[in-house]
């Protein structure tokens, strides 16, 4: 399976550095890539955050990388993404697997999770969260990370996101994770994805929160290479 790449994407407020340690568990079976989104990561950016254009950084990446198909892990935000590649990129995407990505935008959904990214609250309240999201983004303004996902958030709630309709068209096989312990994702919205997409299974894994730092790499890499190879 070595002849076979993969690249892992991060999630919201993430960098890849997230992500070393699943990719060198991984590292024996595949060839193994991550990358920054745009802004995050210490990646420079001057747009606004949006799925578009995270998928362009992808489809960037490959390019450069001079891969014509891949394999995608996706944690959270990440598996969204892998998402909007297989849709508008179909010839580049094999397999994918998810890991605690969100699919209910609803606009209540999105007011909700915006209510938590206030920076200035988590200075205060959590400053040790502060400091980790600065180090993860410097030079970046981790501050400014956290108001442009907010408005990404946002305008999935208005009109961006994927829909049913648009999950139906991606014909790829793709595993959805969910934790069991996962309190910023459903399993209810999971299944639904999956029952969406025409060659998708759904997978709890138990005793997983949602943020990747508390997921045990050895479990989540067992769990991509099962479905993988």
């Amino acid at each position: 399976m070595k002849n076979h790449h993969l690249l892992l994407l991060h999630g919201a407020l993430g960098s890849e550095a997230q992500l070393k340690p699943l990719q060198a568990l991984l590292a024996s079976d595949f060839n193994v890539h991550t990358l920054n989104f745009e802004g995050h990561g210490g990646r420079f950016s001057k747009n606004d955050f949006c799925m578009e254009r995270f998928t362009e950084n992808v489809v960037e990446k490959l390019q450069t990388l001079a891969i014509s198909k891949t394999h995608i892990f996706g944690y959270s935000m990440g598996g969204y993404v892998a998402l909007h590649l297989a849709k508008k990129h179909s010839e580049l995407v094999d397999k994918i697997v998810t890991l605690g990505t969100k699919f209910n935008w609803s606009l209540e959904a999105a007011q909700q999770e915006v209510k938590m990214l206030n920076p200035d609250k988590i200075e205060e309240k959590v400053p040790a969260f502060a400091k980790y999201l600065q180090e993860l983004h410097q030079p970046n303004d981790w501050k400014e990370v956290m108001q442009k996902t907010a408005s990404m958030m946002l305008a999935l709630a208005n009109g961006k996101k994927l829909t049913d309709d648009d999950l139906t068209q991606i014909q790829h096989k793709v595993l959805i994770g969910i934790g069991s312990l996962d309190t910023m994702v459903t399993i209810a919205e999971s299944e639904n994805a999956a029952s969406q997409l025409p060659n998708a299974s759904l997978r709890i894994i138990d005793d997983v929160k949602h943020p990747i730092e508390k997921v045990d790499a050895n479990i989540l890499a067992t769990v991509i290479r099962d479905f993988l190879i």
